[in-house]
């Protein structure tokens, strides 16, 4: 038994619509050459009419006049029959000149919606089809990008999220069957909690970047309250590890119009990646300086190494002794969030520093 592929009745109904599109447009044409026609023509009918009956009323002089009038009009009327012949024939070639172009990329964003981002090669004469083609091939390279990036974060999240979860199961069966030490397995299964528990809440801060500027609303805060707020958060975590947490203010309060709960996320995730890498001392400040005000989160630690410095704010990028690749990156949307600049560098002292412009 052979099975043919028959046209879903999707692609049915769109060839029906385009069909219909064509007819339409069509219709449009030929409505818009008869009356063209009708006026040009009843125009220049009421003229020969009216000098016809001109010459009729001032008499015998003027009957060739008439005559030669009245064959005009008949000639007048044959051209009508002609001009509207010519009209539909004009009217099919112009429609399809029209509709052939629309019909194409109409087909190129219909695959569009079923996630094929190849851009076209079409070529157009008219310079309006031409530029909404650019747009189209623009649109299909963005969706292309976009859908890489998704499907590699995608990818990246399930290793990530299997990491940890493995570990748990591992040490969890170890205690069940009595082949590990308790205390240590436990402290173990609590440290992957822990970190598969950060990861969970950067990736839902990541769900949340594309929507934040519906969802929340920019309020005017006080900055240095802000990050004395983050400070005392991540206290407790430096304290645990002998981490020393500095901070240095010029001021006692600097208001900005941001996102307080996102910025006060960006300030956290520079605090505990600083805290991380640090070996005794962790210096927070936010000073204002000409037309600028800047966070700055400052380690003495080893520092990055320069092959990993361009990177360090990319998605799921570790460098050495790195963690999951995600703080950093969320850091980096919320700059962008408040059209700030965030920029890293090693000090010649030691250590790291990442600044938020703002």
């Amino acid at each position: 038994m052979s099975v043919t592929d028959e046209p879903s009745p999707c692609h049915t109904q769109e060839g029906q619509h385009m069909e219909l599109g064509k007819v339409k447009i069509r219709q449009r044409l030929l409505r818009a050459f008869t009356v063209v026609l009708f006026f040009s023509f009843a125009l220049t009918g009421t003229i020969l009419s009216v000098v016809m009956r001109f010459a009729a009323i001032t008499g015998d002089g003027y009957l060739g006049v008439y005559q030669d009038l009245g064959r005009v009009q008949n000639t007048q009327l044959v051209l009508v029959i002609v001009m509207f012949i010519v009209a539909v024939i004009v009217t099919y070639f112009l429609s399809n000149s029209l509709t052939k172009p629309i019909e194409k990329l109409g087909k190129f964003a219909l695959e569009l919606g079923k996630g094929n981002f190849t851009p076209n090669d079409y070529k157009f004469r008219e310079y309006e089809l031409e530029e909404l083609n650019s747009a189209l091939n623009k649109a299909a390279k963005q969706l292309g990008e976009y859908d890489s990036e998704q499907r590699k974060f995608f990818q990246n999240v399930s290793h990530e999220l299997r990491t940890p979860l493995t570990s748990i199961k591992c040490y969890a069966e170890g205690i069940t069957f009595g082949i590990m030490d308790p205390k240590k397995a436990g402290e173990t299964i609590s440290k992957e909690s822990d970190k598969l528990a950060d990861m969970v809440t950067n990736l839902l801060y990541i769900a949340k970047m594309d929507n934040v500027l519906t969802a929340y609303k920019k309020t005017q805060t006080d900055l240095i309250k802000l990050i004395k707020e983050c400070a005392e958060r991540q206290n407790a975590i430096a304290a645990k590890e002998e981490i020393t947490l500095k901070c240095d203010f010029d001021e006692d309060e600097i208001p900005y119009n941001c996102i307080d709960e996102l910025m006060s996320r960006a300030v956290d995730n520079l605090l505990s990646n600083a805290i991380r890498y640090a070996k005794t001392t962790v210096t927070l400040s936010c000073k204002k300086e000409a037309n600028k005000i800047i966070i700055k989160v400052t380690d003495d630690g080893e520092g990055i190494k320069e092959e990993d410095l361009p990177h360090v704010f990319e998605r799921f990028y570790k460098g050495k002794g790195g963690n999951i690749g995600i703080g950093l990156s969320i850091v980096k949307s919320i700059a962008d969030q408040h059209s700030a600049k965030i920029e890293v560098k090693n000090e010649e002292q030691g250590g790291a520093s990442f600044e938020i412009i703002l």
